[in-house]
């Protein structure tokens, strides 16, 4: 039996005509000789038809094996700060116009987030992601995370990732000083669509707070939301403006419609279509860590484990305010497909 996308609107073609069928094997042996892959043939990949989706996850598995093997590697997230955010991120439970019920508090306490350090050991975790709701930090919570930072690294052996709203030069440079190695501002959309989610800031904004944390010399982590109503090519623009701006972690979510935000009623993805758009970052991103974010429960559904041909990282446990899968189920999950966890920024350039 053949299956079709039953696609939203917002991803159909403009034309009726059927997409073309390509060699997407060969396409990915072009991505491993060095080709920069074109808007059109990104696009191509989004539209492709159910048919093919194997064989394009093949193709993207080449990809992520020559820089990433079989490996995966495991994040945990800290909500530091919750709610009580002046930004009007529509799809955000945290935002001044959400009416989700969720805790609101202001950050951690140094034991609460050291807690959390632990736990992120104890599950194998990479990463260790502090996060705040905020526009960005005011100096008391810089200061809070400045104290924070060396004393999770003295006592464990976690990278950490900062995630603190919109920063300025010299607070990206007090976060590289005081051991921070990564933040997170997701670019969440096309600079097309981006005014549609949001209007206390703008997408300039957040490349403007990449930039400065690049100056730092700190890694980039930055990726957006699929589902927000945006259309193919707005998916498209943001794989290549991550691309452009060299980011080397990219979280994909897929989004959760939370009760009480205004894009609660928004998203009708499909899991082919998730899976198309993950191999499309992965041939658009070679090199990038790739992690399945939030919304891959939901959306991906039990084709959960084929998004790890072409991403090779996933967050463990659970999101900012919504639940994830139990940590004993995505290890199952890495087991079973013949993958392991690793630790290791990447494996040898030759690999393949």
């Amino acid at each position: 039996m053949t299956l079709t996308i039953d696609q939203p609107s917002s991803h159909q073609p403009s034309s009726s005509a059927p997409p073309a069928t390509r060699d997407w094997m060969a396409l990915a042996a072009q991505v491993l000789a060095g080709h920069r892959l074109s808007e059109a043939e990104a696009l191509s990949m989004l539209r492709s038809s159910d048919d093919e989706l194997l064989e394009l996850l093949s193709a993207a598995y080449r990809i992520r094996r020559r820089w990433f093997g079989k490996t995966v590697q495991l994040y945990f997230l800290m909500n530091a700060k919750s709610g009580l955010c002046p930004e009007d991120c529509h799809y955000c439970s945290q935002s001044k116009v959400s009416e989700a019920e969720i805790p609101k508090y202001n950050i951690l306490s140094r034991d609460k987030l050291l807690d959390g350090a632990r736990l992120a050991a104890e599950r194998g975790s990479k990463t260790y992601c502090i996060v705040i709701s905020a526009r960005g930090p005011s100096e008391s919570e810089m200061r809070a995370v400045e104290t924070i930072v060396p004393e999770i690294k003295s006592r464990y052996d976690l990278e950490v990732c900062a995630c603190l709203g919109l920063l300025n030069p010299d607070q990206a440079q007090r976060l590289a000083a005081c051991g921070v190695n990564k933040v997170n501002h997701n670019l969440n959309t096309s600079p097309e669509h981006y005014e549609k989610i949001c209007t206390t800031h703008t997408y300039q904004d957040r490349v403007d707070t990449l930039r400065a944390v690049r100056s730092a010399g700190l890694a980039l982590c930055s990726g957006g939301i699929i589902g927000m109503g945006e259309r193919d090519e707005d998916v498209v623009r943001m794989a290549f403006e991550l691309r452009d701006l060299a980011v080397e972690s990219i979280p994909l979510n897929f989004l959760i419609g939370i009760d009480g935000t205004p894009l609660a009623k928004t998203s009708d993805l499909t899991p082919r279509y998730c899976l198309k758009a993950l191999a499309m970052f992965r041939f658009v991103n070679p090199q990038s860590e790739l992690r399945i974010a939030g919304g891959r429960e939901q959306h991906l559904g039990s084709l959960q484990p084929l998004g790890l041909y072409a991403a090779n990282s996933v967050f463990i446990g659970d999101y900012l305010t919504t639940k994830g899968q139990a940590p004993e189920a995505d290890y199952r999950m890495i087991e079973e497909l013949g993958f392991e966890v690793t630790r290791q920024e990447e494996v040898p350039a030759g690999h393949s």
